[in-house]
């Protein structure tokens, strides 16, 4: 038990936020877990392309946190549990003994690749609802629709059209 109480403290630290952050339902090494996949799952195609926003341009783990909080614990509690497998037991299935949070961008790719291909239903299933919630996050900003040719919803459309 004593082991597994060092590990879980050896595993908490070394994450920092940004300044002034704070958070409503993530602990920081969750924020910056979900920092990472985020940025990695919408990194744009067309990388010369500075038109495209990223993923912290829309704050995409703000709104990942934020939607968290209203969900029940439960959820939050099976979610926490995904990221702690991602940033720590992930990398060691694909042979790389780093955290998934220290990775560099193609490692982290090739991490969330296999998460996603994996054999284990609920290790996909985890993979999808982190990848939805990253796409809510992103999606829900303007900046992002002209990337995939979206001109935004006719509902509420100002005349100019949306900018």
């Amino acid at each position: 038990m004593l082991g597994g109480i060092a590990a879980a403290v050896v595993r908490a630290r070394g994450y920092a936020l940004p300044p002034g952050r704070k958070l409503a339902s993530l602990s920081g090494w969750q924020f910056v877990v979900v920092q990472h996949a985020a940025r990695r799952i919408t990194a744009a195609d067309r990388q010369a392309d500075s038109s495209i926003p990223s993923a912290d341009d829309v704050d995409v783990v703000g709104f990942v946190d934020a939607w968290l909080a209203r969900v029940d614990a439960r959820f939050r509690r099976d979610i926490g549990r995904f990221l702690a497998y991602l940033e720590h037991a992930a990398p060691l299935a694909c042979g790389v003994g780093s955290r998934f949070s220290r990775l560099a961008p193609l490692e982290q790719d090739r991490v969330l690749a296999s998460v996603e291909a994996s054999q284990s239903e609920l290790l996909r299933a985890g993979f999808t609802g982190i990848k939805s919630l990253v796409f809510m996050g992103y999606y829900r900003d303007a900046r992002t629709w002209r990337a995939v040719g979206y001109d935004g919803p006719w509902v509420g459309r100002p005349a100019e059209g949306w900018q």
